[in-house]
């Protein structure tokens, strides 16, 4: 290895560092810190991140990144990878001040403790102000490149590199008709009974089963734990420290079990990079919407399949008799698949889903555009659900207000979901044809083959390639909704007799 390349990699190890603690300021925000602690938490971020961009736009790192650039010529070794990515960031991050980001740090913290306390009243007008300077700063950050295809392109780059707005609103356009027309016949079908899932549960037990259930998943608790917070997350630290946060919903009891299932699929994506890269460019995952696929696919392909529950429910039953006393296998299954229109996007069933996400992309994109004003939003969004779903919010809290991406500053960042969704099917198809008893080895409990196959294929690589390059080495193919709309069509035939 050259001196120069070390050189390098040195200041990014610095640099990582800095992120990482940056990131236990904001895992321990939303988990631990007292209200009042907002300002200065907003200051020691702001510090941090200003640091962390300064040396990441250092001359020093230019020159070693030109420099190096015709030393590595190995394309696919992953020193070169590591350049690319470096390359790539220090571009992106040359063309945006250091005391823009020392800025957005602090409204970014502040809009947090607000929109906690907005949720917590279901008043919108407390988070307002807030939204509207993070859409401010938004739309300076864009001002920083070259004008794209769509501004949005440039929000959508951080999250999906490579991807352009034109692209996802195309596979977009392609899926919802599908989706609704899928939709419309369920909603003609008899509809399945779920009110078991909707009694009084134990926290506690529900807690703990969950965490029993991600173990024999394989997160690693060991480098890994499950916190309480506002709305479940998950974060890393280091490969050997990727923590996951959930909540409990008294009306919703069992969808903590869920949530567990959907952040330890992120966690496990971490935890499975390769340790070399710990540190560098190339750690954790390669774009949002492989992340998601991972999440999306040990929640909803295995954790709402009908081989899990036959593996799972004799064990929750054991610790729920009087609320799942008489409920079969096949009525647990249908119930937890219960498609119905719902307020919360992350309880949302898979059906209607990604109409949820659709929504949101419209809403983020009319604001990039400045075709919707932050202060319209409440309604907007009412007329969007009842557009979408046939529902109306009956407050800010469960409407415009549910989710924590806005007041982060994650903008540019809704889509991915949905497409997390479409790739989880496309490498499902793949995991099935080379893991022939894969329905078999979940019935028994057993996750090994899985998230080894999952490990290898996918985690092991971290940034390494980008994400429509590993969705085409695996599948053969690009990102697409055809496996989506076949796993959906398939699914929801055989629970309502379509």
């Amino acid at each position: 290895m050259s001196e120069k390349l070390n050189q390098l990699k040195e200041i990014l190890g610095e640099i990582a560092d800095l992120h990482y603690a940056v990131a236990v300021l904001d895992w321990d925000q939303q988990v631990n810190m007292p209200s009042q602690g907002g300002d200065a938490r907003g200051q020691q971020v702001s510090t941090l991140t200003k640091i962390a961009h300064q040396k990441a736009t250092s001359d020093e790192v230019g020159h070693l990144i030109q420099d190096l650039k015709s030393e590595l010529t190995e394309s696919d070794s992953d020193d070169a990878a590591l350049l690319r990515v470096a390359s790539r960031n220090y571009d992106k991050a040359t063309r945006v001040p250091s005391s823009f980001v020392a800025e957005q740090a602090i409204i970014t913290t502040k809009a947090f403790e607000a929109w906690v306390e907005a949720k917590e009243k279901s008043d919108f007008s407390i988070f307002q102000p807030h939204l509207e300077k993070m859409l401010g700063l938004t739309q300076k950050y864009i001002s920083f490149f070259p004008p794209a295809d769509h501004p949005y392109d440039i929000l959508l780059d951080d999250y999906e590199p490579g991807m352009k707005t034109a692209e996802v609103r195309e596979i977009f356009d392609n899926l919802r008709p599908q989706q609704v027309e899928l939709i419309k016949a369920i909603t003609s079908a008899k509809q399945v009974k779920d009110d078991f899932l909707h009694k009084k549960y134990d926290e506690n037990k529900v807690w703990k089963f969950s965490e029993v259930i991600i173990k024999k998943f394989g997160y690693d608790f060991n480098r890994g734990r499950q916190d309480k917070a506002p709305h479940p997350f998950q974060t890393t630290f280091s490969v050997n420290d990727t923590r996951i946060t959930n909540r409990f919903e008294d009306d919703n009891p069992l969808a903590t079990l869920f949530s567990a299932m959907h952040e330890s699929g992120h966690g496990m994506y971490e935890q499975g990079c390769n340790p070399e890269f710990e540190r560098t460019p190339l750690a954790g995952g390669t774009s949002l919407a492989i992340h998601e696929s991972q999440s999306r696919m040990w929640e909803n392909l295995v954790g709402r399949s009908l081989p899990f529950w036959e593996y799972f429910l004799p064990q929750l039953k054991k610790s729920f008799p009087s609320q799942l006393d008489g409920i079969s296998v096949k009525s647990f299954y249908k119930a937890i698949n219960k498609v119905e229109p719902s307020l919360i996007r992350v309880n949302a069933d898979e059906a209607t889903y990604n109409l949820h996400v659709m929504l949101r992309l419209e809403l983020e994109i009319g604001m990039v555009e400045g075709k919707i004003a932050v202060k319209d939003l409440p309604e907007i969004w009412n007329e969007k659900m009842k557009e979408y779903l046939g529902i109306l919010p009956p407050n800010d809290a469960q409407g415009v207000l549910q989710d924590v991406h806005w007041s982060s500053g994650l903008m540019g960042y809704f889509s991915t979901y949905a497409l997390g969704n479409m790739v989880s099917a496309q490498l499902w198809e793949k995991i099935n044809a080379d893991i022939p008893d894969l329905d078999e080895q979940i019935r028994k409990g057993k996750f090994d083959a899985l998230l080894g196959w999952l490990r290898g294929k996918i985690h092991v690589f971290g940034q390494k390639y980008e994400p429509q390059v590993i969705v085409q080495r695996v599948t053969g193919s690009k990102i697409d909704s055809a496996a989506y709309v076949r796993y959906l069509t398939k699914k929801y035939s055989d629970i309502y007799g379509l």
